[in-house]
């Protein structure tokens, strides 16, 4: 590389981080997290007085799964101030937070991994990989496995980042950048996956609905878009370990943990006897653990498949991941404890998920007003009305086919933003975009194809995500020497991600459009 490339680089790469530091300065004069949702649920309600007042409405089609027939639907917006919204929001005061998703996966997985983690499972089996891998393919592996995480649903944006700070800690590298890695590819990438996914059989069904009214010969099936989130998979995890590597590393710089310093000796990767025995068990315990699994889903009357013995869309087997992931953790961290004799007593195993709650108790707080905030916003149905308000406008554009895709692509994107659900948002936007692409002879591939790539990259970004909190409760729980951890930390850390990612992955799809590639097997971009 010449001189002047050099100093070029040099000069782009100071801009960047120096946007990167200007932005979490600019962030963090915001109030906390608890505080935000707080003013958020007070925007919701006052908005939701005002829009129903006006008789604020909006009208879309769908299609009655029953008899096929084209339905006209009107939601009007509700005011959150009615004495019957606010009666039924105390009643549920409770429940809306007991049911939080995110409350239970944190507190599920914590506990599980936690077992794992403090007996030293994880750093044995990452010193084992630190012997025989780069460190450069550690993060693209972190990588792959978040994209790939949604075979466990949204179990994996919990487990990957959580998995990739104690990763990251163990090789004495800063523990946030792993947890950024692994969160991102999770929840950034959540629609790509190299093997076929609950996401898949979902979105196909809901455009089946779409299309049965209009084209009844269309060709729609779970593995439609196959060939494109394949390769998407491999993209996503290249770009996220690039922007770790490039840009968040040299970011954060040195981990300076607030108590014990982490050595950075070479014998820290030295496993003495009792490892090396604790690791054999572990594996042993995880062959058993597998076929137990074998046994209990391969026979066609299994206990974790359905009623109509599949195990997708859904079955026990999917709904039940979370508990089986949890147990997985248990005994494996037990198994390795007993064999390496850091478990002494069964009295051990909840003082280790004691400590482990320990981290996300910060996380647990600011879900409360977070829960409520989301759970108003949806009553209030304010985001079907920004759903299909923006739809209308998209839908007014004439301009040509391939830029019309991207455009699509990118409308779902900025929708995100604020209505993070995907199957909702498809829900609501198939019945209009479907038959408008139709019209102009793009295939319901294609439409679903562009809506999946819009529709992660901005999650990592968005202020009414139920993931939010979890992502500040794992920055708590690493924080560094002197630092204070607010939304403009985590902001900051995520926009580099998803610009770069939203780049990457709509060129991706435009490039692809413009090559031809089929979306998947036994279908076309276009209609013939």
């Amino acid at each position: 590389m010449k001189a002047e490339d050099v100093e070029s680089s040099s000069r782009t790469s100071r801009f960047f981080l120096r946007f990167i530091a200007s932005a979490e300065r600019v962030g963090n004069f915001l109030p906390h997290p608890f505080t935000v949702f707080l003013i958020l649920i007070a925007v919701v309600v006052l908005c939701s007085v005002v829009l129903a007042w006006v008789g604020l409405s909006v009208s879309y089609l769908t299609i009655d799964t029953n008899t096929g027939d084209e339905v006209s639907n009107t939601i009007r917006v509700l005011s959150l101030a009615k004495k019957s919204v606010v009666q039924a929001t105390m009643q549920d005061f409770v429940r809306i937070y007991a049911t939080f998703t995110p409350v239970g996966f944190v507190i599920i997985m914590i506990l599980g991994v936690s077992v794992a983690e403090q007996t030293g499972f994880f750093s044995a089996m990452i010193r084992i990989i630190v012997q025989r891998t780069p460190p450069a393919l550690i993060t693209f592996i972190i990588a792959l496995a978040g994209v790939c995480a949604n075979v466990a649903s949204d179990a994996g944006i919990i487990i990957v980042p959580t998995l990739g700070g104690a990763i990251f800690l163990a090789l004495n590298r800063h523990p946030v950048a792993g947890i950024c890695a692994g969160y991102v590819a999770a929840y950034g990438g959540f629609s790509a996956n190299i093997f076929p996914a609950g996401t898949d059989v979902v979105l196909a069904g809901i455009t089946q609905s779409a299309v049965s009214h209009f084209a009844v010969d269309a060709v729609v099936h779970p593995l439609m878009d196959w060939y494109c989130m394949m390769g998407s998979t491999v993209v996503l995890a290249i770009t996220v370990t690039v922007v770790t590597e490039k840009v968040i590393v040299p970011y954060l710089g040195e981990f300076q943990p607030q108590g014990e310093s982490v050595s950075q000796t070479p014998e820290d990767f030295h496993l003495d006897e009792h490892e090396k025995r604790g690791l054999k068990a572990a594996g042993v315990a995880t062959l058993l653990f597998l076929l137990l699994l074998l046994l209990l889903t391969v026979p066609e009357n299994a206990l974790l498949r359905n009623e109509e013995g599949r195990l997708l869309p859904r079955s026990p087997l999917i709904s039940g991941i979370i508990a089986i992931l949890f147990a997985y953790f248990v005994v494996v961290g037990v198994a390795y404890g007993v064999a390496s004799r850091r478990l002494e007593s069964e009295r051990d195993v909840p003082k280790m998920m004691q400590r482990g709650l320990a981290g996300v108790a910060s996380f647990l707080v600011v879900c409360l007003p977070a829960s409520l905030f989301i759970h108003l916003f949806q009553e209030s149905n304010l985001t079907a009305v920004i759903a299909v308000k923006g739809a209308d406008l998209i839908r007014g554009l004439e301009i040509r086919m391939v830029p019309t895709i991207v455009l699509f692509a990118i409308f779902c994107a900025a929708l995100n933003v604020f209505i993070t659900s995907g199957f909702t948002k498809w829900l609501i936007l198939s019945p209009i975009f479907i038959p408008l692409f139709y019209q102009l002879d793009v295939s319901p591939a294609t439409t679903q194809m562009a809506y999946r790539i819009g529709d992660s990259t901005t999650n990592i970004i968005s202020p009414v995500s139920a993931y939010l909190p979890f992502l500040l409760g794992l920055l708590e729980k690493y924080r560094a020497k002197g630092q204070e951890v607010g939304i403009g930390s985590a902001m900051a850390l995520m926009i580099p991600y998803s610009m770069t990612l939203s780049v990457v992955w709509i060129a991706y799809l435009t490039l692809w459009l413009l090559l031809g590639f089929d979306p998947g097997p036994g279908v076309t971009l276009f209609l013939d």
